[in-house]
Formats: C-alpha cells, sequence, structure tokens
C-alpha cells in the first residue's frame, strides 16, 4: 500500500465512522480508499459514488487548501454515481 494510501485512510478513518452509504476516493497512481460506515480503509470494492482526483488534489482537499466543489467544477475532481453521497463527505474532507 502506498504511503498516500496509508495517510488517506489515517485521516479519514476517525471521521468515517457512521458514514451513512458507501463512497470510493481513487487517488490516481496511488490506489482507492473505500468508506463506509465502519470507516475507511484501502479497499477497491464498488461503492455508491466513486471520487477520482490525482494526489495533489486529494491531498489538498484533506488539508483544506482546496474546496471539493470548485475542484469538481474545473474537472480536477470526477465524480461518479450517487451525488447525493458525494456531497455528504465535505463534512469528511479538510
Amino acid at each position: 500500500m502506498s504511503k498516500v494510501i496509508e495517510a488517506a485512510v489515517a485521516a479519514l478513518d476517525p471521521k468515517a465512522k457512521g458514514f451513512d452509504g458507501t463512497a470510493k476516493f481513487v487517488i490516481e497512481g496511488e490506489g482507492s480508499v473505500y468508506i463506509d460506515a465502519n470507516g475507511a480503509r484501502a479497499s477497491d470494492d464498488e461503492a455508491d459514488v466513486t471520487l477520482t482526483a490525482s494526489r495533489e488534489t486529494f491531498e489538498g482537499m484533506l488539508s483544506g487548501d482546496v474546496n471539493p466543489t470548485m475542484a469538481f467544477m474545473t474537472g480536477k475532481l470526477k465524480v461518479d454515481g450517487a451525488m447525493g453521497t458525494a456531497l455528504k463527505l465535505g463534512s469528511l474532507l479538510g
């Protein structure tokens, strides 16, 4: 597992516990982080929504330097699946 995925799981796991739905972050060139009610883990399982971004964009969203909505609007963040579930992820980022 890449260090980027390890760091993402560590950052998101405590915030993701109890998340209503399933989501997957695909970090280009690194791997995937899966989120559900049990927390976050490295996995490529099927999810209600899949968000795809570069490592730089994803790290920026985690740190709060990149606004997820703006990343989506400018094409830096791709969303495939349930948009409602994607919107719930806002509270997990930053």
